[in-house]
């Protein structure tokens, strides 16, 4: 299968110079012509690189960088009417391969796509949906985050909301209190002490709802997610 390059340009002319250029390359093109439409395109054709006009109107392309960065890898070219090195240096800082500036030369720009693809690099990988996740009559919603015991909303504060998504994640395993710290705390140290209060909140807050055992105790080893059937 050829590659397919998505172009962003506000310019149709730009487009379709460059769209000449690399069809005649060999790879395959897709267009946008504002930074709403380029991320739609984005996610609608996976590109395998991105040629991206930083000046555009709206949505410029550096917003739009740092948007696909949030998901994705997938290797970025930028375009600008401007040769400073601040837009240079900031456009490489969030996550751009290269960068540039026009007027420019088709078989430089297509030379430069070429070279990063030799480089490597991910392509355009569409965010996954949001996750619902139900265990018993247990339930979490990802994009409301929310929980839910038997179809009722229960209050969780941010760590406890993470630490049961971790349970719901693998709800049959047995976690350590560091594998616990790890997820919940991305990485940051805290106390057995600190997790051990989490864990009792959160079955406080579930006992209230009729939830009994919602997590479980694995003396010496650590907690795990109860049966969630009553």
């Amino acid at each position: 299968m050829s590659k397919t390059i998505l172009i962003v340009d506000d310019d149709p002319h730009i487009r379709e110079v460059i769209r000449f250029a690399l069809e005649k390359a060999g790879f395959a093109t897709a267009e946008a012509a504002d930074g709403v439409q380029a991320l739609e395109a984005a996610v609608r054709v996976s590109p395998t690189l991105i040629i991206l006009d930083v000046g555009m109107p709206e949505m410029d392309g550096l917003e739009v960088c740092r948007s696909l960065r949030k998901t994705s890898q997938v290797p970025i070219l930028f375009l600008s009417a401007r040769d400073d090195e601040i837009d240079r240096v900031v456009g490489l800082e969030i996550g751009g391969d290269d960068y540039v500036t026009k007027p420019f030369s088709p078989r430089e720009l297509v030379a430069r796509v070429q070279a990063i693809l030799k480089r490597g690099g991910s392509a355009f990988v569409p965010p996954e949906a949001p996750i619902q996740r139900r265990y018993g009559r247990l339930s979490l919603d990802e994009e409301a985050y929310t929980v839910c015991w038997n179809e009722s909303p229960v209050e969780l504060t941010a760590t406890e909301f993470e630490l049961l998504r971790v349970f719901l994640q693998q709800p049959r395993r047995v976690f350590t209190r560091e594998e616990l710290m790890d997820r919940a705390y991305c990485n940051i140290t805290v106390s057995d002490r600190t997790i051990d209060s989490h864990i009792r909140h959160i079955r406080t807050k579930f006992t209230r709802m009729g939830g009994q055992e919602i997590i479980v105790t694995m003396h010496g080893v650590g907690y795990r997610l109860g049966t969630c059937s009553e």
